[in-house]
């Protein structure tokens, strides 16, 4: 494969090199199709971060006097290198995450379409001035980079995730230190080493692999880093906000946890809610945070839309990489497969009707079977948290006041859907969903579209030119006439 011929032994990425650790200590990285490893990496030590948070500090001070149109330009070559080897970044994606190859297209596709974004961004980013209402001063609101950038990365879309953030940070002018998560860490140290490959200055990117005690907290607990940055689950955030605040003032943008309602009104297209709800559940095995992790549908087409639900789920072809045109992997782990399992039983054991699935596939790698539940109890307590697999778990409701009840009744705020031929009620229920997202009648998710939650869903944003402003640090600047 060629993905096992590319990466034997792999080191942490910093101050424009690759290194050992310092206590020579690594770990295997297993491809979850198969449980083959397919890399083994370095595991990082306390000093090992610390050495990255000096050289990061110094290729800040590099990065940040560097001219706009040059660090444009730095991203633009990166990219070049990357389009240039997409397939094998979809193939290290696919070896990592257990990703159908077509699955990893995405990955790229976002993290290529996030430097080319950003980079027109910083270029249109403009000073402006505020009027001096007695005439007497002339006032000017100035842009520059913020300053070092940490990001925590979650696993399941190892370059999508990572996208989100290199591209603000860049063009920010901000230098950036990556810890991926160690199940898909292979991706950002290609990416690492695109960019060494052309010609970004020493400490500017940086990725380190370690565990929470000897990185996370030295990371965090640092007073180097100016900004704090995540995707993944709320309790992380919250740990990394804890952490971080000991020490100094941090900006944070986290992108948490989810916990969607997918809404289908009796009146809507039956056709496109089915299309929509199985595409985002069981794209990437479920392993993503805006997928529907609660089906809410109408009385007078409940049986129908249940009915089709559980063929379309059947008809789903498990596999791995470019094998046989699979439309559904492995989970990312014995660990996650293990956890969406017990989340199955949980629901059986509160009332649930298994319909399909709700079994692991025999043999290697950590396949589940796509799965459809009916509940009645809109408020068990396993509803309250997410499942990040192929488990999607189906409600009949009556009125708009109930599912709008319903659909609230959890403490994430993250996506949500909802389908519906009358004007009015979308509206209505529009206005009432207590989520970041409302994606009416259809899905769409783009580099320059915010992507933002409510609750314990997150802080900031990913995405848009409203991310930009994360990055930088805004200056008044007031000059006496």
């Amino acid at each position: 494969m060629q993905v096992l011929n590319h990466y034997g032994h792999k080191g942490l990425y910093i101050d424009g090199a690759f290194v050992e650790s310092s206590s020579k200590n690594t770990f295997d990285v297993k491809c979850p199709a198969n449980e083959e490893v397919v890399a083994t990496i370095a595991w990082a030590e306390k000093e090992d971060t610390e050495c990255a948070l000096r050289a990061a500090e110094e290729g800040f001070k590099v990065w940040s006097k560097t001219p706009v149109q040059e660090r444009v330009d730095k991203m633009m070559a990166l990219r070049a290198k990357l389009l240039e080897n997409k397939d094998l970044l979809k193939e290290v994606v696919s070896h990592e995450m257990g990703k159908t190859f077509d699955g990893a297209d995405e990955d790229v596709v976002s993290i290529t379409n996030s430097l080319e974004f950003y980079g027109k961004e910083i270029l249109a980013k403009e000073d402006f001035e505020i009027p001096d209402r007695e005439g007497t001063h002339q006032h000017t609101m100035v842009h520059q980079p913020l300053g070092v950038v940490v990001a925590f990365l979650a696993y399941n879309f190892p370059l999508l995730n990572l996208g989100f953030k290199l591209g603000p940070a860049l063009a920010a002018g901000c230098s950036i230190i990556i810890k991926p998560s160690e199940i898909s860490p292979l991706s950002a140290l290609m990416i690492a080493e695109y960019a060494h490959e052309v010609g970004f200055p020493k400490g500017v990117i940086t990725v380190l692999c370690g565990n929470r005690q000897n990185v996370g907290i030295p990371l965090c607990e640092s007073t180097i880093p100016r900004l704090i940055t995540m995707i993944g689950a709320t309790y992380t955030a919250q740990k990394l906000i804890e952490q971080s605040i000991k020490t100094s003032i941090k900006r944070y943008s986290m992108e948490c946890g989810g916990n969607a309602p997918f809404i289908v009104f009796d009146d809507a297209n039956i056709d496109d809610a089915l299309a929509v709800g199985t595409g985002v559940k069981y794209g990437n095995t479920g392993q993503i945070c805006v997928a529907p992790n609660r089906f809410f549908v109408q009385e007078g087409i409940f049986d129908e839309y249940v009915k089709r639900f559980v063929e379309i789920a059947e008809s789903k072809k498990l596999g791995f990489g470019r094998e046989n045109n699979p439309d559904m992997g492995p989970l990312v782990s014995e660990k996650a497969r293990d956890g969406v399992h017990q989340f199955v039983q949980d629901c059986l054991a509160q009332g649930g009707t298994l319909l399909t699935g709700g079994e692991k596939v025999e043999g290697k790698g950590f396949y589940y079977k796509p799965t459809v539940i009916v509940m009645d109890d809109p408020k068990a307590a396993v509803l309250q948290h997410e499942v990040f697999g192929p488990v999607a778990v189906i409600l009949k409701f009556k009125t708009t006041e109930e599912v709008i009840q319903k659909s609230n009744d959890v403490t994430a705020g993250l996506a949500s859907y909802v389908f519906t031929e009358s004007e009015e009620t979308m509206a209505e229920v529009t206005m009432a969903l207590e989520f970041g997202e409302v994606q009416q009648n259809g899905v769409k998710y783009d580099i320059y579209l915010p992507h933002l939650g409510v609750k314990n869903s997150g802080l900031s944003m990913d995405c848009s030119k409203f991310a930009l402003d994360d990055y930088l640090v805004q200056k008044r600047v007031s000059k006496k006439l």
